[in-house]
This record gives structure tokens, C-alpha cells and sequence, in this order.
């Protein structure tokens, strides 16, 4: 029996469950085949496996999808080995900042103190190779440094594909959505943004705004005495109050949660939206501890949720936390492993104190883990920032005691405050500089900015095998048995 007895209709269905091998080996089989594959496989491949990537978003709409799937196939393998580019995006800052990252699909904006340095993401020219990463300019949001001024969280939101509005938060309360005025070329020094660019939202009085997060049109933001605000991006925002009452930390924002970590007993829970607000008393209470009898106080510092195309069907239900303890913790909303009481806790929400149905955690490096992201290759990772000596840790999902960590390059004694994990890329950022681990393949010197000191002088070791990044540090969480 020949190929073409059967429709193309049913040929087509068929392709949507092959792997990239079956489709690449079903390629060569006959002329056919190779035609049909290269119309419909590819692309349908694409499809079923969307790969979450800011910095590739422009590059994707021009590359065919052969090309594609390669790409993302190569940068799987190198995930797997793992095989990555170690590159800073800047040389070293004066002083210790707390640097905080956001990103669309234009930019990378890295804020720290009272300065934002923007990255844009160029287009590959050609298929296959890694789209550019280079310094765009820098913003100045305050003439005169001071303290109480400095940015302590940033968020990009919607503007209809203009990627420069965001809304940054204070350490002295103030938060203030932010159109970033377009850089110009052969400008020297920061850009200060003009109160025409601002518009003040007065929600949370003198107390630091420790997190922003958004989905779609709404906002959440928290700051450190537990005042969390759900409003939305426009000009009558309507925002909508509740209080914790405690140290709080982190946000993160879904259609349907609200999620918030903070310092006491019960540091993460989750709260249901319904239309234009969130309700005060929480859904659910995620535990770090499987003991009901033994509750200790602890923090979150990072949350967020799942990419698409990851294992668990980048469902709203995934809740990922970075623990004060030094543990990541996985919740899933659906799952039936529940606390039956935690003691010092009077009151339980409808939905109960959940157990994690997943923990992962650095065996060598017992700090805490100030933020977490997730991406990587096949969606499957999770990063984290941990407190010490600039150490980035990744567990795969679907071997998660197989994790590993990385030093940033420079290898600080900093943290790595901040950190954002898409398919082929990380970036974070130390006290001293953001900087790239880049898993994709054909990364080149020019892909990334220029340093401005020589390497030795900028704190960075030797050059790597590829010529292009700089040697790092990694090592495996295995214990010797």
C-alpha cells in the first residue's frame, strides 16, 4: 500500500504525535514524506510544544519552522548535557546594589538603586543563529541618590507592543507606572525620566514595595507590611486593598490567584479573584513541611508559576516558592496531600493547608532562595537564586534529584537577587552586575554587549572552550554514596 491511499487529512492527525526524530526520520523515507513533514510536521510540532522565549520572540516570527525546531532541539541537548555560554551583560557596578529584573519582548530592564539599564533583543539575520543581546541605553529615576529612592520591584506590562511601559516600586512606598522614553542614538550618560513619562499610584503609604507582578491588564503589588493591592493598568485603576499584617516579600499573579509570600507561620497562600478583586481570606495555605507536629516560622522570597508546554500542562494550579529554609517547593492546587492541623493555626481556608508535592533543594549550599523562574529546555526547569557566593541552582522536573548549580561569572560572594528563565536562556543579577547563561547554539562574541575593562581587571577567569563566555564554576547535587 502506497502513502497517498490514505488522506492527507489523516496523514496530518497522524504527524501531530510523532517526535522531532519520527518526524525527521519519516523525512527520508520518500519524497512524499519529506514534502509532507516539511508543510505540516514541523509546524505542527511547534504547535503542540510552544517554547516560552522573550528574547527569541522576534527571531521565531521569521524563521521557518524547520529551523525552529531545530534550534529548540539543539538547545534541549544542551540542557541535558549541560553545555551553556557563561557571559556578564555589563562590567561591574560601583558599590553592592539589590538589583530586581523584568523583561518583554523587546528588552531586558535591569534596576538597581536609581537606574534602569535596558538591553534590547535584536533578530537573528540568519536561521539558527542566536538572536543579539545588546546595551541599550540606561535611565535615571531619581537626580540625586538616595536611599529611600531606590527601585525595589519592577514589572512590564501590555502597551500594545510598544514594550516601555512598567511599573516600578520604592523603597520609600511610592509606586509609579513608568513609559520609558525611546533611547537615542549617541546619547552619553542615563536618560532622566520626566514627570510627563510618570503618574504616581499612591497605594502603600511610606513602606518599600517589595513586589510587582501582572497578568494581562491586572496588578499586584505587596509591600513589606503585608499591604497587597490588586488593580488593573489603566487610567481609573480601582484599586482593591487586603492586609496581612506581616513581613511579606513576594507576588505572583494568575487569572485566578493571587499569590503571596511573607515571614510567619503560614508564609504562602493563596487568594481567588473574582472580577475586579481578591478575596481577603486566603483559598489555600501552602506548607514547606510535611510534619504536622513540628511547624517552624519561615519566608518566601520568590514565586512563580509554570511556562507553556511544561509537564504539568502549564496549568494556573502549579504554584512554584523559593523558601527561606533553602528549599524550593512544588504545590500543585489539585493535589490531596493536605495538613490535617498546624498548630498555632486557628483557622484553616476551604481549600486547606496543602503539602508540596515536589521539593528540591541545593544538598551543599544550605542559604535561602531569593527568587525562582521557570523554563529551560522542554519547559521542564527550575532555576533558582540562592543567597550565596552567586550561585544559580536548576533541577529538572522530571529527574529533579539529578540538580545542579552554577556560579555567576565573577563568581561574587553576592546573591543572585533576581532571575528569569525562558527556553534557551537565563539571566540574572548579582550586587555586582547582571549577567547570561545562554544554552542555544550559535552564540558569538558580538551576540552580547562589549565590556568596557579588561576581563582580569572586571573580576572574570579564563574564557571557556567556545571563546565566547567565561569559565564558571558548576557542580552536581549528588552526595557521594
Amino acid at each position: 500500500m502506497t502513502a497517498d491511499v490514505l488522506p492527507g487529512d489523516i496523514w496530518i492527525a497522524v504527524l501531530q504525535h510523532l517526535s522531532v526524530e519520527d518526524l525527521a526520520r519519516l523525512s527520508q523515507t520518500s519524497r512524499w514524506f519529506h514534502a509532507l513533514v516539511n508543510e505540516y510536521g514541523w509546524k505542527t510540532y511547534i504547535k503542540s510544544n510552544p517554547r516560552y522565549s522573550w528574547s527569541l520572540s522576534k527571531s521565531l516570527q521569521h524563521w521557518n519552522p524547520y529551523d525552529q525546531v531545530r534550534y529548540h532541539t539543539v538547545t534541549d541537548r544542551n540542557w541535558t548535557l549541560p553545555s551553556f555560554v557563561a557571559r556578564p551583560l555589563a562590567s561591574r557596578w560601583t558599590g553592592k546594589l539589590q538589583p530586581v529584573l523584568s523583561i518583554n519582548n523587546s528588552r531586558l530592564l535591569v534596576a538597581a538603586a536609581n537606574h534602569i539599564y535596558s538591553y534590547a533583543f535584536g533578530r537573528s539575520a540568519r536561521s539558527g543563529e542566536a538572536p543579539s543581546i545588546q546595551f541599550e541605553c540606561a535611565y535615571m529615576t531619581n537626580k540625586v541618590q538616595q536611599a529611600s529612592r531606590d527601585i525595589t520591584s519592577i514589572e512590564c506590562v501590555p502597551d500594545g507592543g510598544y514594550d516601555r511601559t512598567v511599573y516600578i516600586g520604592y523603597a520609600d512606598g511610592s509606586l509609579e507606572r513608568v513609559v520609558l522614553p525611546a533611547c537615542k542614538p549617541g546619547t552619553e550618560g542615563p536618560i532622566h525620566i520626566e514627570q510627563n513619562f510618570r503618574e504616581k499610584r499612591p497605594y502603600h503609604g511610606n513602606e518599600a514595595v517589595e513586589s510587582i507582578s501582572s497578568c494581562g491588564d491586572n496588578l499586584l503589588s505587596l509591600s513589606s507590611n503585608g499591604t497587597a493591592v490588586f488593580f488593573t493598568n489603566s487610567a481609573n485603576p480601582s484599586p482593591h486593598f487586603i492586609e496581612l499584617r506581616v513581613r511579606s516579600w513576594a507576588t505572583h499573579l494568575s487569572h485566578r490567584h493571587a499569590i503571596l509570600g511573607a515571614s510567619s507561620l503560614t508564609p504562602l497562600t493563596v487568594h481567588s479573584i473574582h472580577e475586579s478583586h481578591i478575596l481577603a481570606t486566603p483559598s489555600h495555605i501552602l506548607t514547606n513541611s510535611t510534619h504536622d507536629d513540628h511547624p517552624r516560622a519561615s519566608a518566601v522570597y520568590g514565586i512563580c508559576g509554570t511556562p507553556p508546554s511544561a509537564p504539568w500542562g502549564a496549568s494556573e494550579q502549579i504554584i512554584i516558592s523559593g523558601w527561606y529554609d533553602g528549599v524550593v517547593n512544588v504545590h500543585d492546587l489539585r493535589s490531596s496531600r493536605r495538613a490535617h492541623r498546624i498548630p498555632g493555626v486557628t483557622s484553616y481556608p476551604a481549600g486547606g493547608a496543602l503539602y508540596p508535592v515536589m521539593s528540591m533543594c541545593d544538598p551543599w549550599l544550605f542559604e535561602p532562595v531569593y527568587d525562582v523562574s521557570s523554563g529551560g529546555g522542554g519547559s521542564c526547569h527550575i532555576a533558582a537564586g540562592t543567597a550565596r557566593h552567586s550561585v544559580v541552582a536548576f533541577w529538572d522536573v522530571r529527574a529533579a534529584n539529578k540538580g545542579w548549580s552554577v556560579h555567576a561569572p565573577g563568581n561574587d560572594s553576592s546573591p543572585v537577587y533576581s532571575v528569569i528563565l525562558e527556553s534557551s536562556r537565563l539571566f540574572g543579577a548579582t550586587q555586582s552586575r547582571p549577567f547570561v547563561l545562554d544554552f542555544g547554539p550559535g552564540a558569538k562574541e558580538e551576540t552580547y554587549p562589549r565590556l568596557t575593562k579588561p576581563p582580569r581587571e572586571d573580576g572574570l577567569k579564563r574564557r571557556d572552550s567556545t571563546g565566547v563566555g567565561f569559565y564558571v564554576t558548576r557542580y552536581g547535587h549528588s552526595r557521594p554514596q
